[in-house]
Parts: structure tokens; C-alpha cells; sequence
């Protein structure tokens, strides 16, 4: 049997058990005496791995046999959940993680899982609450550098020799000018972390964090590289003085860590902090962009219910269904006008059905394309549970409107601008508990993650209730990073002092880590975002908390418009910005502070030339008696539009401008009309400020 034939069934089906198993992991840390959640759990790694074994990747199936037996114990009551065994199966789901996105690459889905196996089947065995011992005498060369290992760690070590890998303890000396300590720390880990896996770091990794160590710091490590180019690649890093390094043996080993001479674990309750490198990259490997999941469990699988039939479909299909569908559409509208000329009722009736049977073909083909943003937003809940607990902080993440659809082109591009605002929001936003009490909030910080629809675009929110952005602090080094000059950073506004941290390599962490720092990620955010069509804004008040909102547009859509005249162009504006239109005589348009005003309902709303915001100057909107205008909403806001004619009610096709005129103001794309001619969507959003 060809076993290529399955491979991207058996791809999309790993992504989704993984997203399932994800979820309900952290469900479990919630709720970890419920019973019901486990067997979820269980029954996803059962079929995980009967599905890797049958494909013929052994790593996975052995893997998640080993996470199988551990549920198997909790489901049967014979173990209690606790803060190890849930960490040890969120880094085997990691693993897992990886071994599926090397099989979508086209390799083999191999990786070296030792460490993770050791610490699962020490969990079984009921060995890992049995207190370490201290290092020998034997080890004192390396223990009187700090460098001791408890009897867990030396025995994923002595498990990794034996499984003919190499083992080193490294003392690495940074030069006595050297200003970033903390930087170059986190240089050496990356590479480490790159060629192997770091077991233990001393001084710990908050230390090295905040720099509380001299000169030196040692790391054991299993690494892939000969001990020489392990020592290059160190030395190699800059202001790094010195790398000395021990190839360690089974022997030095067992003196360490006491592990008995038959090399059997006798774990610790937990590792040693592990290197703050391994911990992020793990974050990252966990939010990593998947297929679209499976939908959240609401009831236990034993429930009763009824079960959606799927099937999945090339994502170029549905591209090539859409682009047919929008010229069946241009020539129906165009039909719909030739059959209002020629009056012939044979004809009439004919384009009327047709109309009805393209209007429900277009609900189908667009409901095909969309794909709720819940298939993004699932895997931050783990994500930010890692970072949160990296940094030491208590967060909640709050997520609504995950049911919000958007097209399937746009969903792929926005899980990257996600993941850095929810970092930054962790990082720089929400405080420590310490500080959070002391400033008189709940110790566990809330974040936000909020979609919803507006017209024809859709909205995602980030919104903290951390510390909020230091608009003074933000301007300084603004003119320090030579962003803007001194005469000109008086001239900003709040919102525009605000904007500054979107700016190319600009940070204001104090400090170098792994999660910010490096000016790099913001500037990221906003050059995506606008490569979409959408844009970024950033509201924060300091003490209470920031929000930053995106803007995205809904591309390669068909939606209803009202088509409108001024002077001899046409427009369409979307209909549901729409509230209502309206005729307003000159005399009703009042002045306030220099803007044009109108009563609309009981309270004074702003009225908007559409012929000023978009330069038509064959429109003498002046000389008008009687006014037009279309009433629109953006979230809480209302303004009136005044527009020269209304032309009436249509289906259009939502196009892009292309690639040479993009960020025009007001404008969001464009459409071909039944008469040929092209007509510019208004973008309503941007009309209200």
C-alpha cells in the first residue's frame, strides 16, 4: 500500500488531535480531578499514535505511547496530576508538535526525545517524588563550580551517553568589558540550543537573567557537535572570553547525581530550571501556525449529539471557485440591466431565477472561503500560559468572539502579528503579582483577545491591564534612537507618541531577554498588517492598560453595497456600515468650531464630505440646497456622509487595487460594475475617526 497517498490526511488529522490535546491539557490544569476531561485526552493520544504506527513513524507512535501510559494511570485514579507531570506532557505535545511539522516538510518526523521519555516512564514508575541526593566527592572538580546535578538530571545525561550522545559541562567566561552580560548569555544559549538541549544552567536562568553572576556561568548539555566545534561556535560569540569544556562519561556522571550502577532514575520531584532558551523556543514551537482545529469539545464525548460530515479541499479550488463565481456575478448584474431595457417578460422571468440561484450559490462559495478565527486564536491559551509562567507572572487570558469569520487568505497571515502583541502584552504590559497588589489590582493580570466584524472589515483587539505605555518615556528614547528630533517630539500628540513604538528597532525594555528587547516585533506587526490592507492603532492609559487594534479588511469578497454618484464618478459603500440615508436641507447643517454638524436622533453627529475626503471635483457640493447623505457606524461612533446621488442597491465583487496603489485614504478597493465601468468601495472606517 502507498502510504504517500494518506500523507496529508494524516498531516491535517495530527494537527488536530495535537490542537485538541492542547486544549484540553490546559482545561485539565484547571479542573485536574475531572475525569471526563482525561479520557478526552486519552482517546486523542490513542488515536495518534495508532495512526503515526500505521504511517510508519515510529518516534511519534513510541512518544505518545509513553504520554499514554501516564493517562492511563490518571484515568484509572492510580495518579494525581501535579505541576510536573503537566509539564512534562505539555513538552512531550511540543515534541510531538515538531516531529508533525518535520513530516509536513517532508522529513522523516525523527527527533531525539530521551529527556521527555525518561522523565514520562519515571512518572509511571512513581520515581520522580523521590528526593535527590547531593554529588560526590568524586565531582568535586565540577561541583565546587555550582554545577552539581540532582539524581533526575544525571540520569537523563547517563541515558543520553548511553544512547552513544555527547554529554558536556561548559564554564563560559565573558570578557570583563563586556556590557551585556545578559545578551551574550542568551547568544551562547540560542547556539546551544540550536545543537542540542540544555539540561541545567547555574547560576539559575532568572539569574543570568538579571544578571547576578560575575564573569562565568556553566550549562550541562547534550549536544550533537565534537567537542571543538562546540567550543568554536562559543567563542565565536562576541565578547565572549572563554569556553572550557568536559566531555563527561557514565562514570563522572553517576558521581554526580548518585544515579545506582545500573543507571536507573531516582528523580527528583522536578528539573533544575532549564535554560530560558529551551523555554521559549518551546513557547514558540507551540505557536507555531497549524491547520485550522477541530471545534472545541462543549459536552463529553459521550453526549449524545450530531456529528458535522467534512471533507477537505486544496485551498486553490476554492480560489479558482471564487474567481469564477465573481465574473458569474459581473455578468448577472449586467444581465439584470439589459433585461430592465428590453422588457421582454420571457427574459425578465428568466433572469429573476437565475438571480435567486446565483444569490444562494454566492452564500455557499462565501461560507466556503471563511474559516472562524477561533482555528488562530486556540493556540494562544497555551502560549500564554508558557510565557506567563517563564516570566513569573499570573495572567488570564480572556477570549471572545472566536467564532468571528474571516477569509481563509487573511487567517493564515495572522497568526504571527498575534503572537508578538500577546509576547509584548506579557512582557511589557502585565506587571507582577508583587506589583500588581502594590498598585492595588488582582494579582493575576487579565489579557483580551476580542474579534468582531465592523462593515466590511474585522476587527482583533489586545487589551492588557498591566502598566500601560510611559508616553515620556516613550519620547525619549524616540529622540535617542534618532526616530524623531526633539522640536518635533513637542509636537506629538498622545496617539502619536504612542504609535512611536511601531517604529523600526525600537524597545523599551530595560533589558535584553528572550522575549523582548531587541526592538524587534512591533515594527514586524505593522508591516504585516498593512501588507493586508489593514492597519494597527495602539490606545493605552498608563497605569490601566493597553489596546492595540487591528484592522483587517475582508479580501476576495462579495458583499452588498449601495452604489452612490458624485459628479460623474461612482461609489459603492457598504451596506452594513449603513444605518440609513437621508435628505438634510442647508439650513439644518449647523458649525461647530469650524466642523459642519448635523441633529440626527436626539444628538449632533459630524457631517462628512465625501467629495473633500476623495478630491472629486466635479461634484459643486456648495451650491446644493438639499443635501444627500448616508448615515454610517463604526463600533460606537455614527457620521453622516454626503454623497451627490443615490443610484440604489447592489451585489458587488470586492477586488484589490493591486500592488502599485495601495494605502489610498478612504478606499479599500474596487469592483466592476453591470455597465463595465469600475467603481471605488469606500472604506467607512476610515471616515470616522
Amino acid at each position: 500500500m502507498d502510504m504517500n497517498a494518506y500523507l496529508s490526511m494524516f498531516i491535517d488529522e495530527s494537527n488536530d488531535h495535537l490542537q485538541s490535546l492542547n486544549e484540553n491539557l490546559l482545561k485539565l490544569e484547571g479542573a485536574p480531578g475531572d475525569i471526563g476531561i482525561v479520557q478526552i485526552i486519552f482517546r486523542s493520544a490513542h488515536t495518534l499514535k495508532g495512526m503515526s504506527a500505521t504511517m510508519g513513524f515510529e518516534d511519534l507512535a513510541s512518544l505518545t505511547h509513553e504520554m499514554e501510559n501516564v493517562l492511563d494511570l490518571v484515568r484509572n485514579r492510580k495518579l494525581e496530576m501535579d505541576d510536573f507531570i503537566f509539564d512534562t506532557l505539555f513538552k512531550g505535545l511540543d515534541a510531538l508538535e515538531s516531529m508533525v511539522q518535520d513530516i509536513t516538510g517532508g522529513g522523516t518526523g525523527k527527533a531525539d526525545v530521551t529527556a521527555i521519555v525518561a522523565s514520562l516512564q519515571a512518572i509511571v514508575k512513581g520515581d520522580y517524588k523521590t528526593g535527590g541526593a547531593s554529588a560526590s566527592q568524586a565531582g568535586a572538580g565540577i561541583a565546587d563550580d555550582g554545577g552539581a546535578l540532582d539524581q533526575f538530571q544525571s540520569s537523563i545525561l547517563l541515558q543520553s551517553i548511553e544512547a552513544g550522545m555527547s554529554v558536556y559541562h561548559v564554564v563560559v567566561t565573558v570578557r570583563e568589558d563586556c556590557v551585556l552580560k545578559a545578551a551574550r548569555a542568551y547568544m551562547v544559549f540560542n547556539f546551544l540550543e540550536q545543537n542540542g538541549e540544555i539540561v541545567k544552567s547555574t547560576p539559575s536562568v532568572q539569574d543570568i537573567e538579571q544578571e547576578k553572576f560575575d564573569r562565568t556561568f556553566t550549562v550541562f548539555t547534550i549536544a550533537s557537535l565534537p567537542e571543538e566545534e562546540l567550543r568554536q561556535g562559543i567563542e565565536a560569540v562576541s565578547e565572549i572570553e572563554s569556553a572550557a569544556i568536559t566531555q563527561l562519561d557514565q562514570e563522572s556522571l553517576r558521581q554526580l547525581g548518585g544515579v545506582s550502577a545500573q543507571g536507573a532514575p531516582t528523580a527528583s520531584a522536578s528539573l533544575a530550571q532549564e535554560a530560558v532558551a529551551s523555554a521559549i523556543a518551546q513557547t514558540a514551537a507551540s505557536a507555531a501556525p497549524a491547520a485550522p482545529a477541530a471545534p472545541r469539545a462543549s459536552v463529553p464525548a459521550s453526549a449524545g449529539g450530531t456529528v458535522g460530515k467534512t471533507i477537505r479541499v486544496d485551498i486553490e479550488r476554492l480560489d479558482s471557485l471564487m474567481n469564477l463565481f465573481s465574473e458569474l456575478l459581473i455578468d448577472r448584474v449586467r444581465l439584470e440591466q439589459l433585461a430592465s431595457e428590453i422588457r421582454r417578460n420571457e427574459l425578465t422571468e428568466t433572469v429573476e431565477h437565475m438571480s435567486r440561484v446565483s444569490s444562494d450559490l454566492q452564500n455557499i462559495v462565501l461560507k466556503l472561503r471563511m474559516v472562524p478565527v477561533e482555528s488562530v486564536f486556540n493556540r494562544f491559551p497555551r502560549m500564554v500560559r508558557d510565557l506567563a509562567k517563564s516570566l513569573n507572572k499570573k495572567v488570564e487570558l480572556v477570549v471572545s468572539g472566536a467564532d468571528t469569520e474571516l477569509d481563509r487568505t487573511v487567517i493564515d497571515e495572522i497568526g504571527d502579528p498575534l503572537v508578538h502583541l500577546l509576547r509584548n502584552s506579557l512582557d511589557h504590559g502585565i506587571e507582577s503579582a508583587a506589583d500588581r497588589v502594590a498598585a492595588g489590582k488582582p494579582e493575576t493580570g487579565t489579557v483580551q483577545l476580542r474579534a468582531y466584524h465592523s462593515g466590511n472589515h474585522v476587527f482583533i483587539e489586545v487589551e492588557e491591564d498591566g502598566r500601560g505605555i510611559n508616553a515620556e518615556k516613550v519620547k525619549q528614547i524616540a529622540i535617542k534612537n534618532g526616530v524623531v528630533d526633539a522640536e518635533a517630539a513637542k509636537r506629538l500628540t498622545e496617539h502619536e507618541i504612542n504609535m512611536l513604538i511601531f517604529a523600526a528597532g525600537f524597545s523599551t525594555a530595560d533589558k535584553i531577554s528572550d522575549i523582548s528587547g531587541r526592538g524587534v516585533g512591533l515594527d514586524v506587526v505593522k508591516s504585516k498588517i498593512e501588507s493586508l490592507g489593514g492597519h494597527v492603532t495602539v490606545e493605552s492609559a498608563q497605569g490601566r492598560g493597553t489596546k492595540f487594534s487591528i484592522q483587517l479588511p475582508l479580501t476576495l469578497s462579495i458583499i452588498s453595497a449601495m452604489l452612490v454618484k458624485l459628479g460623474t464618478e461612482k461609489y459603492a459603500i457598504p451596506l452594513s456600515s449603513i444605518v440609513e440615508t437621508a435628505i438634510v436641507p442647508r439650513e439644518q447643517i449647523r458649525k461647530i468650531h469650524g466642523n459642519r454638524m448635523i441633529d440626527y436622533r436626539g444628538s449632533v453627529i459630524p457631517l462628512i464630505s465625501l467629495a473633500q475626503v476623495l478630491d472629486c471635483r466635479t461634484f459643486p457640493e456648495e451650491e446644493e440646497q438639499e443635501t444627500e447623505v448616508i448615515v454610517i457606524r463604526k463600533g460606537n461612533k455614527v457620521g453622516a456622509v454626503t454623497v451627490d446621488e443615490f443610484i440604489g442597491q447592489n451585489e458587488i465583487v470586492l477586488k484589490s487595487l493591486g500592488g502599485y496603489l495601495t494605502n489610498i485614504e478612504a478606499i479599500s478597493g474596487a469592483t466592476i460594475l453591470g455597465d463595465g465601468q469600475v467603481a471605488l468601495i469606500v472604506d467607512p472606517n476610515a471616515l470616522i475617526k
